[in-house]
């Protein structure tokens, strides 16, 4: 099935109804629809032709409207109210203009952020500040479409992923973690020492945790994790029993938690006696 011909598709609803002249001078305009100042003068411009197509003067509208004598006639003169949006300071050169083409690929890349595009372009040599960019994005950028694609997977979702067994992954979740995988190289490093220290754990195998350490702490590229290997050498003999031992302190932590659970059902209104039958009654 071959898909029609752009200029055969529905046109956008904003367009429906316009004539092409009208449909380019409002995408032409400096000022898009939903502007504040934009939907100020468009409202001044009607009211003033609607009393001059009325029969009052321009005399007659100044006065009505609280407007000076040159500013109705500034109004009257123009057919369209974005004609009122042109001037000779809108074509002025910034240090903004080196920068535009690529806040505009970025904007179409889907990062709408005008704090993180002004640090990006800060990065690259921009010299002034937020403002600027904040305006160029409200103006010019803020208005045009974005390409819909597929929303990106959160940071738990992609946790999860890496923390779950390869061959337990669904084949959709597998998918887009090596989608994930292939576009930030220090998660593929992250997978491959968390999948090795849940091979160690797995089949209880902590004469390997020294190696696995050793490997970990040289990841320069992910400082929280190197820190994690590095607390493990603080209690190293302990950390090596638990991945080597059959014997664990599971059933102590869940008698542990079911106490604390009790004492915070009693909200503090008995003392240890009545905490300790409940215990032992249970």
């Amino acid at each position: 099935m071959r898909l029609p011909a752009p200029r055969l598709l529905t046109p956008h609803p904003d367009a429906a109804g316009k004539t092409p002249e009208e449909a380019e001078s409002v995408t032409s305009s400096p000022w898009p629809t939903g502007h504040r100042f934009a939907e100020r003068t468009r409202a001044k411009h009607a009211t003033i032709h609607a009393l001059l197509a009325a029969g009052h003067s321009k005399r007659s509208v100044a006065r009505q409207l609280g407007m000076t004598l040159n500013t109705i006639l500034r109004f009257s003169r123009t057919t369209t109210p974005e004609e009122m949006f042109t001037g000779q300071w809108q074509n002025r050169a910034t240090r903004l203009d080196d920068y535009k083409p690529y806040l505009d690929q970025r904007w179409q890349e889907g990062c709408t952020n005008a704090w993180k595009l002004w640090e990006e372009i800060k990065e690259q040599g921009y010299p002034r500040g937020y403002a600027g960019v904040r305006d160029y994005v409200s103006r010019n950028l803020r208005g045009k479409p974005q390409p819909v694609g597929p929303r990106p997977p959160s940071a738990r979702a992609v946790t999860r992923w890496i923390l779950t067994h390869p061959d337990a992954l669904p084949e959709g979740d597998r998918g887009q973690l090596k989608a994930v995988l292939a576009n930030y190289p220090e998660l593929t490093a992250l997978s491959e020492h968390v999948r090795s220290f849940g091979h160690m754990l797995a089949h209880l195998q902590g004469d390997q945790l020294p190696t696995w350490i050793e490997a970990a702490t040289s990841t320069t590229d992910l400082p929280s994790f190197r820190h994690f290997a590095q607390h493990l050498e603080r209690d190293l003999d302990a950390v090596i029993a638990g991945l080597t031992l059959s014997w664990n302190s599971g059933v102590v932590e869940g008698h542990v938690n079911r106490i604390k659970m009790l004492k915070r059902q009693m909200f503090g209104r008995a003392g240890f006696e009545l905490l300790r039958k409940r215990v032992l009654l249970a």
